[in-house]
């Protein structure tokens, strides 16, 4: 599909058995709103340490059977939580103010990076029977060592906040911030609400649009009404793609 189809492209987060409740919603809820399972869904292998996939033959299942419905799997880091006790001032305000402890491969070196991607993609794609779409990492963080390890690793696509592009090469194939909700407090919601509220026509002239909704969503109704109104205003006059279209 040619860029210049002017794309809509959507993601469900945290995708594993920790939030199979939310998860089942939000994917119900994009289903119903793009008229099919026409979007990506981003599979922690264990979310905290506290919901191996690989002990759970029932999501497994879940998940083949989205991905052969269509559904883009992307590996979504190892554990979806930071543990790096992080060097450099900018680093430090990254990994307190961007996310609530989960940037889990902001600190990580080469080496350890590469060992996660390795594991968890392992055990995404022996789930769904198929390669993963590509590589996001918790938090849209990334510091230097992912990096370089996503280009080891040979994943065809990675995204943060702000683009997609091919870790191969280091081609940027889309541009633009994500739209996404944060419910962790009111000022979060009430920030969150107010750019979905622009984006029409803040990125209405961009090729590529991505909107990203998490488990936390679930809980706040104005945040799915805010969802509900920004995916539909966009289906107006974009083709739903798909991260793959990027590759065309």
């Amino acid at each position: 599909m040619p860029i210049s189809s002017r794309l809509l492209l959507a993601s469900i987060h945290d995708v594993g058995p920790k939030f199979e409740r939310e998860v089942d919603l939000l994917a119900d809820r994009l289903t119903r709103l793009l008229g099919g399972p026409r979007f990506a869904m981003l599979v922690v292998p264990d979310h905290w340490d506290e919901a191996p996939l690989s002990r759970s033959p029932a999501y497994r299942r879940r998940l083949r059977d989205w991905s052969d419905a269509g559904v883009e799997m992307f590996l979504h880091g190892w554990r979806h939580r930071d543990d790096t006790a992080h060097a450099g001032r900018l680093a430090q305000i990254r990994a307190r103010h961007m996310t609530a402890g989960e940037g889990e491969f902001l600190g990580l070196d080469r080496a350890e990076a590469q060992r996660r991607m390795q594991a968890g993609r392992a055990i995404v794609e022996d789930a769904i029977g198929r390669p993963v779409a590509g590589f996001i990492a918790p938090a849209w963080l990334y510091g230097a060592g992912a990096r370089a390890a996503l280009a080891d690793e040979g994943f065809a696509l990675a995204e943060d906040h702000l683009r997609v592009w091919r870790p191969a090469d280091g081609r940027i194939v889309a541009r633009g911030p994500v739209i996404t909700w944060a419910s962790r407090s009111r000022g979060r919601i009430a920030s969150s609400l107010a750019f979905a509220a622009l984006a029409g026509a803040a990125l209405g002239a961009l090729p590529v649009v991505r909107i990203a909704v998490h488990p936390g969503d679930t809980g706040v109704p104005r945040l799915l009404d805010s969802i509900d109104a920004t995916v539909t205003r966009f289906t107006r006059n974009r083709t739903i793609g798909s991260y793959r279209d990027l590759l065309a």
